[in-house]
């Protein structure tokens, strides 16, 4: 949810052959939005969690996926995009295919930590629960041959992780983008869009499991196209809109206009408004990134942008009050750091939230326990960001 800034992180917008954007200092505010995306995604996978009730998703179509997707998409920018422009298409794609190659095998370490896991779980704790049929796993051990084939090769997909499939063909994509901007931005825009339509209109997708009809809940064909946004912007391919009350309001209209369409306790109350959620289906559906989605997120990321102001200005500690000012730059410390480390902790947070579902199922569901819970969550991936930060400072190769 954070655009960069079009004095200071933006380069010169370039619609001729080839585009070589200026070399900018990162951007604080991606960090952060990444940081504070993290937590809505954890809060949004532990099982039966109260806070799910006061994460974005309630109040709007777009959620913190989005946000996830699009600072990826920024993100990639930075790293991807000084090696295609310093080093060539072919070096590019070589670090783009090594970068795949690391995600592939988390994605399939994830799977298998997460299967075993809920085989222990549902062995050590004698209540009846299942939680192997909690994400539907038993299909995969009924017939662990096939699926285990499949799970290679990424025709077994189970809801639960369907995150990090998408975001591997959408990096195998990027080689091919950056080929097109390099001929004219505009070759890249038009495939994007193309491929988005040919999810949303055509229904192209990728089988889910070999048993059956099912997709990928996540069509990359589809998402590529906020993740190409926020590429595009860091790239320089397009302009970052400017500073302006009236795109601004707008921004807040088109927010506010979708929230009784988005907040599940007004559209039950009137069901006008469910009415015209489910004619709109089509258009807010997460599967292939409904366009109502889009204008959503760049609605919240404009205001979003606007309101943390110039370099995030507005969110560095102030001189208000010294105590106010030390807690939150401890606390902006935190959020930002999570946000560097975002794969390291988007992959433990998805096996974190199971394991807080478990607590939850043992220590019950208070609001006592949501609170201390939850905290406990949010501890262990901040410690898990400062951690990795470290290890890749290399510590043991500095001088004693």
């Amino acid at each position: 949810m954070t655009l960069a800034d079009p004095m200071s992180a933006m380069p010169s917008t370039n619609t001729g052959a080839t585009v070589k954007p200026q070399t900018r200092v990162r951007d604080p505010r991606l960090d952060f939005f990444r940081g504070i995306a993290m937590f809505i995604i954890l809060i949004a996978h532990v099982p039966s969690n109260w806070l799910t009730l006061w994460i974005p998703a309630r109040f709007g179509f777009s959620d913190a996926t989005e946000t996830f997707v699009f600072c990826s998409g920024m993100a990639s920018a930075i790293a991807f995009g000084a090696v295609f422009r310093k080093q060539g298409w072919a070096m590019g794609t070589a670090r783009i295919a090594f970068r795949t190659w690391q995600v592939y095998w988390a994605h399939i370490a994830l799977f298998i930590a997460i299967a075993a896991t809920m085989v222990l779980m549902t062995r050590i704790f004698p209540d009846g629960r299942d939680y192997v049929g909690q994400l539907n796993l038993h299909p995969f051990f009924n017939r662990p041959q096939e699926n285990l084939l499949g799970l290679l090769t990424l025709t077994y997909v189970p809801n639960y992780f369907d995150i990090l499939p998408m975001y591997l063909v959408i990096l195998a994509l990027i080689p091919l983008m950056v080929a097109l901007a390099n001929v004219h931005v505009g070759l890249a825009v038009a495939a994007s869009l193309l491929l988005w339509l040919s999810a949303n209109v055509l229904g192209w997708n990728l089988p889910a499991e070999p048993w059956s009809d099912r997709q990928w809940f996540f069509n990359p064909l589809g998402w590529q196209l906020i993740f190409f946004t926020g590429f595009a912007l860091m790239s320089g391919w397009i302009p970052a809109p400017p500073v302006d009350k009236r795109l601004f309001w707008t921004a807040v209209a088109i927010v506010l206009v979708f929230l009784p369409f988005a907040y599940f306790r007004i559209y039950r109350e009137f069901t006008v408004f469910l009415e015209i959620r489910n004619d709109w289906k089509v258009l807010i559906q997460k599967t292939d990134f409904g366009i109502l989605r889009y204008v959503h997120f760049l609605a919240t990321a404009y205001i979003a942008w606007v309101l943390v102001g110039a370099k995030g200005a507005n969110i560095m500690p102030g001189d208000s009050g010294r105590m106010l000012s030390v807690l939150w730059s401890y606390i902006l410390a935190a959020i930002m750091k999570v946000g560097q480390q975002s794969l390291a902790v988007f992959i433990t947070s998805m096996f974190l939230a199971r394991m807080l579902g478990v607590l939850f199922d043992q220590v019950g569901r208070s609001y006592v326990t949501m609170a201390w819970v939850n905290a406990l969550g949010f501890a262990v991936i901040i410690a898990l960001a400062y951690g990795v930060g470290w290890f890749k400072t290399q510590p043991w190769k500095k001088k004693a």
